[in-house]
C-alpha cells in the first residue's frame, strides 16, 4: 500500500471516530467534499479521483474539527492537516 493510500486511510478512520458517515462513491470525477445533512456530519468521496484528491477532502474535514487534537495522528498526518503538535 503507497504512503498516500495509507493516510487516505488513516484519516477515513479518524473521521469516522469524530462522527463522519463516510461514503464513497464513483461520481465520475465531480469529487467530494463534506456537509451536515439533518444534524448529520458527511463526508463523501469520489473514487475516481486519485487518492492525494481523496485525501484532500478528507483532510479539509478534519482541519474544521475542534476535537481533532485529542487524537493520536501519524507524523504525516499531523503535516498533512498543518498540526504541530498531536495527542
Amino acid at each position: 500500500m503507497t504512503l498516500s493510500r495509507q493516510l487516505l486511510a488513516e484519516a477515513i478512520e479518524l473521521a469516522e471516530t469524530l462522527g463522519y458517515r463516510v461514503r464513497q462513491e464513483y461520481l465520475d470525477g465531480a469529487g467530494g467534499g463534506h456537509c451536515i445533512l439533518s444534524m448529520h456530519k458527511l463526508l463523501l468521496l469520489d473514487v475516481t479521483q486519485p487518492t492525494e484528491e481523496q485525501l484532500n477532502d478528507v483532510a479539509d474535514a478534519l482541519r474544521g474539527e475542534d476535537q481533532l487534537w485529542k487524537h493520536q495522528l501519524s507524523p504525516q498526518l499531523a503535516q498533512r492537516l498543518h498540526i504541530t503538535e498531536a495527542a
